[in-house]
């Protein structure tokens, strides 16, 4: 029995290949920490778990339209256009979906044809190679440099532009690298993309995860850019609400229309009360998040002071997201291995940059989604032993 061809193009994710590492160790007693996961290690706010469940003891437990609740719906568009400068109808141009991975397959299932070219900026959060081969689409890698902050080049992405170009993908705050990308570069971006009549793929899920004077910018807002471009977002990360699966698409409704029947026969709905729990993080209190965000920034200052002192390492002071993707081509060995030998002679779980596409070699992605304490931990346990292989 064959599995289809497109498969072939999917392979198994390099950060999951490293959750299961982890898995292994801490079942045979070992204690690790973990900077390799994406995820806000705080718990959801209580006034947004309290939703969920009051929308459960209510009975609020059945489908909802396939566009998601009106009030989560209306939420996200007065959001969008108070904090933003964005507008968009909550009946026909957002749709509420099962994280923004569903968000961003759907919205190149929706517009992609097979044979279609998408550029990525590489490294990338991983999923959207797959999700572009899984369209039938063409990913085409544009690189980004350690040595430039991972700020991408106008001309790097412009050489790549072909008569098949059909899409570009942005992502700021940037994931892995942290970097946010200001108003001029984007700016940019989005005259390149009126020149050669491509959609864009705004992933705009880290924007409140800024720590600098840096202000995040959406995409559709500069001028010929709302008909073009899918602003892809959710709740996951300025939330903690990862495992809630809450994301939307807001778009023209010429470009709705298409998505929302991907959706439709994929996961027909959100989670129904995850949706209610959607509607008050949004407009119940913010203060939890406030919190969050000014301890990332502390964390943020920290790791980067320390991962400069590691011997054979070069950091990027990240803007943005809570990571570092760090440079460790000094220290002889792939970042496969050093990855490896982190885990297990120091048992510190970060990711090797293989994971993150065609250009994520020399580096590794370090998470500083944990707590103060176990960072300053893993900084030294990191030291000594990145110290101990260089004396080898």
């Amino acid at each position: 029995m064959q599995i289809a061809d497109r498969m072939a193009d999917v392979p198994f994710s390099g950060i999951r290949k490293i959750l299961e590492s982890v898995n292994r160790l801490e079942q045979e007693g070992k204690e690790i920490i973990r900077l390799e996961i994406g995820r806000p290690d705080f718990d959801t706010p209580d006034h947004i778990k309290a939703a969920a469940v009051t929308a459960l003891s209510e009975g609020k437990v059945h489908y909802t339209s396939n566009y998601g609740i009106p009030e989560l719906r209306n939420a996200i568009a007065q959001k969008l256009a108070e904090e933003n400068g964005l507008s968009y109808s909550p009946d026909k141009e957002v749709i509420v979906t099962a994280g923004a991975n569903e968000a961003v397959f759907i919205t190149m299932m929706g517009l992609l044809n097979p044979g279609d070219e998408v550029l990525i900026l590489d490294p990338c959060w991983p999923a959207y190679y797959p999700c572009a081969h899984m369209a039938g689409a063409v990913p085409v890698s544009v690189p980004l440099s350690f040595d430039n902050g991972f700020v991408p080049r106008i001309e790097d992405i412009a050489a790549r532009i072909t008569a098949k170009t059909r899409m570009l993908v942005v992502n700021t705050p940037h994931n892995p690298t942290g970097t946010v990308y200001g108003a001029d570069i984007l700016k940019d971006l989005a005259q390149l993309a009126i020149d050669n009549d491509l959609y864009v793929l705004s992933d705009e899920i880290y924007e409140r995860l800024i720590y600098d004077e840096v202000a995040h910018v959406s995409m559709g807002t500069f001028p010929g850019m709302r008909e073009r471009t899918i602003i892809v977002n959710g709740m996951s990360k300025v939330f903690s609400m990862t495992g809630w699966r809450l994301g939307y698409v807001a778009a023209n409704q010429s470009i709705t229309d298409s998505l929302i029947r991907i959706h439709q026969n994929t996961m027909a709905c959100a989670t129904t009360f995850a949706q209610w729990g959607g509607v008050e993080a949004l407009i119940g209190p913010q203060e939890e998040t406030t919190k969050m965000i000014a301890e990332f920034k502390r964390r943020r200052d920290f790791m980067f002071g320390a991962m400069e002192k590691l011997p054979g390492v070069r950091a990027v002071k990240p803007g943005g997201a809570f990571y570092l993707f760090v440079n460790v081509e000094n220290l002889g060995r792939s970042a496969d291995e050093i990855a490896t030998y982190l885990l297990e002679e120091a048992g510190v779980a970060v990711v090797p940059g293989s994971a993150f596409g065609k250009h994520g070699d020399g580096c590794l992605r370090v998470s500083y989604a944990n707590s103060y304490e176990k960072l300053e931990i893993a900084a030294q346990r990191m030291s000594s032993a990145l110290a101990k292989l260089l004396n080898q």
